[in-house]
């Protein structure tokens, strides 16, 4: 028997309004200008909100509008204060990224398993979407700030089960922890049950009894602090590098969702239990360093030659393969970058 937790937090945890925040801006940048080269970073405490990073583009737009645009969509109409520390990209990193190179050295991993058809660690799943349903409720008592945090047993045969299930979300004063829990209890036995699951397991919700001040006012909030559960809640490897705020040229975010792409094609094709990925780049050369890859927990060199015969892993490679110019990147800044299986690294 072994026991493996997983979290997810919701849109309005603090650190994932600033990770919409900063992909709000940057999908702005390449709507105007697809060439746009943004890495903006997010800061939020209380009403203030701080930009901080590098852009070069060709679009003039308002990023304090932007910032509004994003906290409107999550539900915080507060009046806010900004500082806006964004410069242009240093041309140190931007002579390599113009001749097709890296925008920086680095490692990253894609991870898939069996355990679910989303090819995603069960207990991440099924954290994942409890505060999918409880968000789609658009409950009136409830506030936007949630966590979610979900324990699988496995027994000897490798049978799941849910050990324990947590959610804390935030909710206004005039709803009792009783009321709460009976909401967040049944999102549980209603999650549990889409995945052939008992119900039978233990229930905690709010463990303190009250969460009422919830976002920027209980705690600060800064892009790329949830890189867990942006990915796969720990069952995969994480090379450390964080998503939001990046454009395509980015191999933080580029190259990790090609390996994402990478471990769900070999999953599927040779019928595996577990694949993982990884990349690794050097700033401003086009080819990745290294690629190697674990088929069901034991390194397979024949597969990493076949990642780098079949695909073209340069960034502008990954860019053309998966549509990256495309898309609104702000779509996936909350619950998980590979859980959408309309994103183009999921369609197999």
């Amino acid at each position: 028997m072994r026991l493996f937790t997983s979290e997810q937090v919701s849109c309005g945890h603090p650190d994932k309004v600033c990770d919409f925040i900063a992909d709000t801006i940057l999908d702005a940048y390449l709507e105007k200008d697809p060439a746009s080269r943004v890495a903006v970073e997010v800061l939020i405490k209380n009403e203030h909100v701080v930009l901080a990073g590098e852009v070069t583009s060709k679009a003039e737009i308002d990023r304090k509008q932007q910032v509004r645009k994003a906290l409107d969509h999550i539900g915080l109409n507060y009046e806010f204060s900004l500082d806006d520390l964004i410069f242009r990209q240093s041309p140190d990193i931007a002579m390599g990224v113009d001749t097709g190179g890296a925008g920086d050295q680095g490692i990253m991993f894609g991870y898939a398993c069996d355990e679910t058809p989303q090819c995603l660690p069960l207990s991440y799943m099924l954290a994942t979407d409890a505060l999918l349903l409880l968000r789609d409720l658009r409950h009136p008592l409830l506030g936007p700030d949630a966590k979610s945090q979900v324990t699988v047993r496995f027994s000897d045969d490798g049978t799941p089960s849910i050990d324990t299930f947590l959610i804390s979300t935030q909710h206004l004063e005039e709803l009792d922890v009783t009321g709460v829990r009976e909401i967040t209890g049944n999102v549980m036995d209603e999650v549990a049950a889409r995945y052939g699951l008992s119900g039978s397991f233990r229930k905690l919700c709010n463990p303190t009894g009250r969460f009422v001040i919830g976002g920027s006012f209980g705690d600060a909030g800064v892009t790329g602090r949830k890189i867990i559960c942006d990915t796969y809640g720990g069952g995969g490897r994480h090379g450390g590098g964080a998503f939001s705020g990046k454009d395509p040229t980015k191999v933080d975010r580029t190259a990790a969702y090609m390996a994402r792409f990478l471990a769900k094609h070999l999953l599927k094709k040779y019928g595996l239990k577990e694949a993982e990925v990884q990349l690794s780049y050097a700033i401003g050369m086009r080819d990745p360093i290294s690629v190697a890859v674990m088929a069901d927990r034991k390194w397979d060199a024949s597969m990493s030659e076949e990642c780098l015969r079949d695909f073209d892993l340069t960034p502008a490679g990954i860019i053309s393969f998966l549509g990256l110019r495309d898309l609104r990147f702000s779509s996936v800044s909350a619950y998980g970058h590979f859980t959408n299986q309309e994103m183009p690294w999921e369609k197999i």
